[in-house]
């Protein structure tokens, strides 16, 4: 008879455990360790699982959605609705859960109102998920909702995020918001066939930049420095897609040292930014220098691709009539106001919707003239 083996102790089976939980960490044939490897592989596995299960219940949703707000139009009568709604609710949620209360049932029939193409939300439920959509379909200007469908589908925002975005009112403070309706559906539609971003889709105003913790008074050092100490929050203040290339860029004009305060890099527009900082109100000779910086940027940084470099003067304040008359746009120059403290949301959305009409009285304006 053979003899037995005597089982391992304890502490040798904790060794021997020890041992092989670094071998599997050790790089393998491909490289990489067995463990991390088969990690990656299960946390790729489950992520494109979670994908292809929140696309199926969004496809669901409004189909859904779709079915229940035929019959009810079919009869024409809101009260009548309600009682389909109810009872298809009672009776979905006892064979499927909690998933199909009446009020998740109502969400579905207004996703289907609001997004009655299947083919764009086909398009967007790869990147929006079902919370995704309950922040959008309830949002009344139909303008405003496919902005943030479109920005939130190519710049991956959480559904956090795009509540911020909302709450912050980034479609207001975009150049986009005020130009003519049809401009802007010509510019949602060129974002969602192309992915084509503009200008007027990235630049803002104002720019809020209350975390700096800037009050009374400062000098425009003050402000560069504040900003570089919280570069991250300015980035996210600035949007996605600016990566930061410089401070205090060094050029020479004519045997002169000149200083450009920030300098950064638009990923998605292919563009050098400039980045100017203004204390006071914007001043006409403030067009100026920023456009010498630009030609500057454009004959000497420019690489082969990029788009020609663009301006964006960050002022305490402006004037609007002398923006008009110096046609700064057409200069690749914006002008936008920072706010060092948040005023009241109401005031700020007042603000907001004022420029907004004043903008599109100019341009209609101009086109009359143009006519």
């Amino acid at each position: 008879m053979s003899p037995k083996r005597s089982k391992p102790s304890v502490p040798k089976k904790k060794a021997l455990a020890s041992r092989a939980v670094k071998a599997a960490a050790q790089p393998g044939l491909t490289g990489v360790g067995l463990l991390p490897e088969l990690r990656q592989l299960i946390q790729t596995a489950r992520h494109k699982v979670a994908v292809a299960v929140n696309s199926a219940l969004t496809t669901l949703y409004w189909q859904i959605g779709m079915r229940i707000r035929r019959e009810i139009l079919r009869e024409k009568r809101a009260a009548y609705g309600e009682e389909i709604v109810h009872a298809l609710s009672a009776q979905l949620s006892e064979e499927f859960g909690r998933g199909f209360t009446a009020r998740n049932l109502f969400n579905m029939v207004k996703f289907a109102e609001v997004f009655p193409d299947e083919q764009i939300v086909s398009a967007l439920r790869r990147q929006l998920g079902w919370t995704h959509f309950k922040h959008l379909i309830y949002l009344n200007d139909p303008l405003k909702r496919d902005f943030y469908a479109e920005m939130c589908r190519i710049e991956g925002w959480s559904t956090r995020m795009l509540r911020q975005k909302i709450d912050g009112m980034l479609y207001e403070r975009t150049a986009l918001s005020k130009k003519p309706a049809k401009l802007i559906e010509q510019e949602l539609r060129a974002l969602r066939a192309e992915d084509k971003l503009t200008p007027d889709l990235v630049f803002k105003d104002p720019y809020v930049l209350d975390f700096l913790g800037l009050h009374d008074t400062y000098s425009e050092k003050d402000l560069e420095a504040a900003l570089l100490r919280e570069i991250e929050r300015f980035l996210l203040e600035l949007g996605a897609g600016f990566a930061f290339v410089a401070r205090q860029k060094r050029i020479v004009v004519d045997g002169e040292d000149l200083y450009l305060d920030l300098l950064f890099y638009h990923r998605r527009l292919r563009r050098l930014v400039l980045v100017e900082l203004k204390l006071g109100v914007f001043q006409a000779a403030d067009f100026g220098q920023t456009q010498l910086y630009l030609r500057w940027l454009d004959r000497f940084e420019r690489q082969s691709g990029e788009e020609p470099p663009i301006g964006l003067i960050l002022c305490a304040g402006k004037s609007s009539e002398r923006i008009e008359l110096l046609e700064l746009e057409q200069h690749g120059i914006r002008v936008a106001q920072y706010l060092t403290e948040l005023p009241p949301k109401e005031v700020l959305r007042r603000r907001f919707h004022q420029a907004i009409a004043h903008a599109r009285a100019q341009m209609d304006h101009r086109a009359e003239d143009d006519a």
